[in-house]
């Protein structure tokens, strides 16, 4: 782990910020003023982006499905600055397929991945920001909890049950001055996109580029996003601005849910 001093910058911990959306929220809230501390299992790519960003970051390599490994960088944040003001709960998308491709073992790996990275990484953030009467925790989930994303099954039911937890902890968080929100991205830019878009490509027999047109296609402003376009969602998410939003799930994706209605 490379360390920084805390000079009263408020400290922002970001799971999953080696690349795609995650590395554009550390990034965004870096340039925010935000002391940023980086997780993810790439040591490669977060020493960089730290590098990258300066010393108003540090990191730390972690699978954040791996629950002491996570408990344990966690505490460690919190002791090293001394609180922990803004959590962003992002994990890379579990395996796609449907009811008959998945195993059990694929249920249980989405599981520890998706719901409860985020259940564990707020039980252990929570109580401090309680505490201390402020905080500012934003999950990254998915357009599914709107409206389900064929063919990826267990997207939709983890990022669903994760929803249901925002939603469950925010009148408990609310009085100590504590919001919790989801930001759930449609179709970004990024390289889970891109494998998806080649998955569904080869089962169809066509080239990638018409998969890619056909959804922009049900895009209403006729693209996919950029990873920027969501961090700047959630740092909107994470400032002292959005104190009278909690409990809310955040449609970044071009209108293509309503599209879709």
């Amino acid at each position: 782990m490379e360390s920084v001093r805390n000079d009263g910058r408020r400290t922002a911990v970001v799971m999953g910020a080696s690349r795609g959306l995650g590395r554009a929220i550390g990034e965004r809230l870096a340039a925010d003023g935000c002391q940023v501390h980086l997780m993810a299992r790439s040591e490669a790519d977060l020493a960089a982006l730290a590098a990258e960003i300066g010393d108003r970051a540090s990191w730390r390599a972690l699978d954040v499905a791996d629950p002491q490994a996570l408990a344990e960088a966690l505490r460690l944040a919190e002791e090293t600055y001394g609180a922990i003001d803004v959590l962003v709960c992002n994990a890379g998308g579990p395996k796609p397929g449907g009811l008959t491709e998945l195993t059990e073992q694929d249920w249980a790996d989405a599981w520890h991945l998706t719901l409860m990275s985020t259940v564990r990484a707020v039980r252990e953030v929570a109580p401090g920001m309680v505490r201390r009467k402020h905080g500012r925790i934003v999950v990254v989930g998915s357009s599914s909890v709107r409206a389900p994303i064929r063919g990826l099954l267990l997207s939709n039911v983890y990022r669903a049950g994760v929803l249901a937890l925002v939603r469950t902890l925010a009148p408990e968080f609310g009085p100590a001055g504590v919001t919790i929100n989801m930001v759930a991205p449609g179709r970004f830019d990024t390289e889970r996109v891109a494998t998806l878009d080649k998955r569904r490509a080869e089962q169809r027999a066509v080239p990638v580029e018409q998969v890619r047109a056909e959804s922009i296609a049900r895009i209403p402003v006729g693209r996919y996003g950029i990873p920027p376009e969501l961090a700047s969602a959630v740092a909107f998410l994470s400032g002292d601005e959005a104190s009278y939003i909690t409990g809310q799930c955040l449609l970044v994706d071009g209108g293509l849910v309503v599209s879709d209605q």
